[in-house]
């Protein structure tokens, strides 16, 4: 009977360690349905950036993405970024994302023809600012040992 009530609390306290992540979190549904649409990246912005530079999204560097091009569509979670800012590799894809409970925004970048389910890599930014016309997503890097935010600057396209 030890044996068993011990058991019990050793499987009861591993079940109640479960781990939450981004992924696993429920869709903020009025947060997610006021980001579809057309979208262009107007600011890149960090402290020091005069200094260094950042690759974004393991693309390019983060100044590439101002007047980068975004579509989202909410109903399936898909959309797709154009980079094509002068001086900078051009560059598309479709894109899989939402926006969770917790007000982090979770991005995959794929290939053409790819499917989310196989991309493992993505990216979760912090969503701020929120409007009709505008919102941020922050991501957070490590700077020489210092966490600095990556503000992405959202204008909506009419």
């Amino acid at each position: 009977m030890r044996k068993f009530i011990l058991l019990f609390a050793l499987a009861l306290a591993f079940g109640s360690c479960k781990s939450t992540s981004a992924t696993n979190t429920k869709v903020d549904n009025r947060s997610h349905v006021a980001v579809k649409g057309n979208w262009t990246i107007t600011s890149v912005t960090y402290p020091g950036s005069e200094y260094i530079k950042v690759t974004s999204f393991n693309l390019a560097d983060s100044k590439c993405f101002e007047g980068s091009n975004w579509k989202f569509v909410s109903n399936n979670d898909s959309g797709t970024m154009e980079l094509n800012a002068a001086g900078c590799p051009s560059f598309s894809s479709p894109i899989k994302w939402f926006v969770n409970k917790d007000g982090q925004f979770v991005l995959k970048v794929l290939n053409a023809g790819e499917k989310a389910k196989k991309v493992r890599d993505g990216y979760v930014l912090r969503m701020a600012n929120q409007t009709t016309e505008s919102f941020q997503l922050v991501d957070n890097i490590n700077v020489g040992g210092k966490n600095t935010d990556v503000v992405y600057q959202f204008q909506k396209v009419n």
